[in-house]
């Protein structure tokens, strides 16, 4: 058993619904609505207008910027609209409306690479890059850039299939379909890091996923070891992950890497494979559509750019007492205010509630328990920094009590008796710090442009 860390909670896992239930190939709707952003970054400009026929892989969105990923269409057909359309993480997002002709013609540059042995670090960034792979599971980080920055120096290539919120189960079951295919991603990354084996992090209560991917690994003789972990929120973020495989602590304010660890989601690591060995780009998505709202919760493969609706359609509809619908896990997921937003890149499930899952109380007030400053995987002291924020002193929540370090798991939130909304402040509160230093900037370019 690997190496725990520190603080967690063990929330009821809800995977019962749909850890037995095989990946279901969604049929492509009739229109499917692709946002310009869907990585950490710029928006992509959008390449095409109205009136315009595209194929499956075809690159429709232009990089912003370094830190960015190309867009690709998911459905063949004719681009309908070129404007802004409702988005998952609120307001709205400039994409791609493409009606879908059926006929699922495949882009014409769309090639597998000939000798996927022969592969440089170089040649799969550039590979990585056009097909637009990015964190897929949640973070969104363009992976080419994630790669390209770590090499020679890190010692340590882990592929997180921890999968540790409740109800997803999106991974559990490509680790059961799809081992090939996540093995020989692993191996991709092995070659191009230059280490002598990648480490696949996945929890005990996923043990049959294990032993799959373990036979696999001694089928194809791959650089490859699995590590089952300690099933424990949040087990699956890249510090407490780094920690619990090579027992190294990432420092306050630095990245994996800084401790010699790169860490990859498992269905990047499939895109990968994707990207090598069939030439195709990030057009598809593995969405786990559950909760108590859900009549027949699945798991459900679909193309980028497909509306919820559809997802919950293909599950049989909603119950009619459903009263919230989130766009991921329940611990760290987004709420959404609309059916017309749509799957995007780092969706791994669509939940809808409709029981006693999630209890409010009017006026929250803090007993000074202590249990948040018990289960916080950083350290930190969830309990002083919702106080400050509150009396709106964010200086002292980035300074003194180091709240930008926070990686937003909920576990506070969760065990929190008096029902605190302490994850939401503090995404609220260091949102508010950003504010703060990019206005800095601006009034610093400002008037070093009047001198």
């Amino acid at each position: 058993m690997a190496q725990a860390f520190f603080g967690g909670v063990h929330p009821n896992d809800m995977k019962a619904a749909t850890n037995e239930k095989a990946i279901e190939q969604l049929a492509a709707p009739a229109q499917v609505v692709i946002p310009m952003s869907m990585h950490i970054g710029a928006p992509c400009k959008p390449l095409v207008a109205v009136g315009d026929k595209v194929t499956i892989g075809q690159k429709i969105g232009e990089p912003g910027g370094f830190v960015s990923a190309p867009i690709h269409a998911s459905v063949s057909g004719t681009v309908k609209a070129v404007e802004p359309r409702p988005y998952n993480m609120g307001g709205t997002m400039m994409s791609v409306v493409i009606e879908n002709d059926f006929q699922n013609t495949v882009c014409e540059d769309i090639h597998p690479v000939e000798d996927p042995d022969s592969i440089t670090p170089e040649q799969l960034v550039e590979i990585v890059k056009n097909a637009g792979i990015v964190g897929q599971g949640g973070a969104t980080f363009p992976t080419h850039v994630k790669i390209s920055s770590s090499l020679g120096k890190v010692d340590y290539v882990i592929i997180n299939a921890a999968e540790c919120e409740p109800y997803i189960t999106g991974d559990h079951r490509t680790c059961l379909e799809r081992p090939e295919m996540v093995i020989k991603g692993a191996s991709l990354l092995a070659k191009c890091f230059g280490v002598d084996k990648v480490y696949i992090g996945i929890e005990a209560n996923k043990q049959n996923a294990a032993d799959t991917l373990n036979k696999t690994i001694e089928e194809l003789k791959a650089p490859v070891v699995v590590e089952v972990l300690h099933t424990r929120y949040p087990q699956g973020a890249e510090k407490q992950l780094a920690q619990a495989i090579s027992g190294r602590q990432v420092p306050s304010g630095k990245l994996p890497a800084d401790a010699g660890c790169c860490i990859f989601n498992l269905n990047t690591t499939v895109a990968i494979y994707r990207a090598v060995y069939e030439g195709m780009p990030v057009v598809n998505k593995v969405v786990t559509v559950s909760g108590s709202g859900v009549i027949d919760p699945k798991n459900i493969e679909c193309p980028i750019g497909t509306p919820i609706s559809c997802l919950f359609d293909a599950c049989g509809g909603l119950k009619e007492e459903t009263y919230k619908l989130i766009m991921g896990g329940p611990m760290m997921g987004l709420a959404q205010y609309s059916v017309d937003v749509s799957v995007g890149k780092g969706t791994g499930a669509m939940l809808a509630f409709a029981g006693e899952e999630e209890k409010y109380v009017a006026e929250p007030q803090c007993i000074r328990c202590g249990k948040c400053v018990g289960v916080c995987p950083i350290r930190l002291e969830p309990v002083f920094m919702y106080k400050y924020l509150m009396k709106g002193n964010w200086e002292a929540f980035r300074d003194q009590l180091h709240g930008m370090d926070c990686i937003e798991c909920g576990a506070c939130t969760y065990t929190c008796p008096a029902r605190l909304p302490l994850t939401h402040a503090f995404r609220l509160g260091k949102q508010q710090v950003n504010n703060a230093k990019m206005a800095a900037q601006a009034k610093a370019a400002a008037e070093k442009k009047e001198a």
